[in-house]
């Protein structure tokens, strides 16, 4: 019996590169997102083994609804990837938007912990398997990361303590923290400035939305006596930079 998956932010990015991994490999997938006509088209492309639903996991008054609304022969969840996030704005704190603020948390936070909770006994029942999306900007704070990387890092601990508390269901737990990826992450947060995005990666070499889902399904197909606690992972050409120094 094939294995079932929910993905969220399946319309883009790792996302949608896990999606279409993990059906390649026999696998059933439950993906969500905002943008139906994406989920859509991702049904006309991958047929019968995807189901989408189309929510804002922002909107956390949903998602218990929409959890239940899963088709009988998806409900079987043996994996969970929240993958969904999203970064607002480079500026400084002091300069920063507050509704920004917001809806990173919102997203990033609220409805991670939203559905994880909705989803979890179906995971215990199953004895499968929750992959958290976090980034290095958990571990490294960098100008302009302010919030998002308190969200990220608030990943990686909810991801500990739900390991903590898992302890004997056979359910396991991985926080993915990766770095530099050439995705529509930097769209988004830049409102669309592709010549923000292009200058990023200009010359890099950025790890891709396939590379991601590589890793994911490697740590999905793992025997289940083991577990990844946390994975880091950045392009070769991405490291780590000096302290900042003021000056003045």
């Amino acid at each position: 019996m094939a294995k079932i998956a929910l993905i969220t932010g399946a319309t883009s990015g790792f996302g949608k590169s896990a999606v279409e991994l993990f059906i390649k490999n026999g696998w059933k997938v439950i993906g969500t997102g905002r943008r139906k006509e994406r989920l859509d088209s991702l049904k006309a492309q991958l047929g019968e083994n995807f189901h989408g639903l189309a929510f804002d996991i922002q909107n956390t008054d949903q998602i218990a609804s929409v959890v239940d609304s899963i088709a009988k022969d998806f409900q079987a969840i043996d994996l969970l990837i929240n993958n969904a996030g999203l970064a607002l704005g480079t500026a400084p704190a002091q300069s920063c938007d507050l509704d920004q603020w917001n809806t990173m948390v919102d997203t990033n936070i609220k409805g991670l912990m939203t559905l994880t909770h909705k989803v979890l006994p179906k995971l215990i029942e199953q004895k499968g398997a929750v992959i958290n999306i976090s980034s290095v900007a958990a571990s490294y704070p960098y100008p302009g990361g302010n919030v998002y990387g308190g969200t990220k890092a608030f990943v990686v601990q909810f991801s500990l303590g739900l390991r903590s508390d898992l302890h004997g269901t056979g359910v396991r737990v991985t926080c993915v923290e990766p770095g530099m990826s050439e995705t529509e992450f930097t769209l988004v947060r830049t409102k669309g400035d592709q010549g923000a995005s292009d200058k990023l990666y200009d010359g890099a070499n950025p790890m891709t939305g396939e590379d991601i889902a590589n890793t994911l399904y490697w740590i999905a197909t793992l025997p289940s006596h083991m577990n990844i606690n946390r994975i880091e992972l950045m392009p070769v050409r991405q490291s780590f930079s000096p302290f900042q120094v003021y000056r003045g």
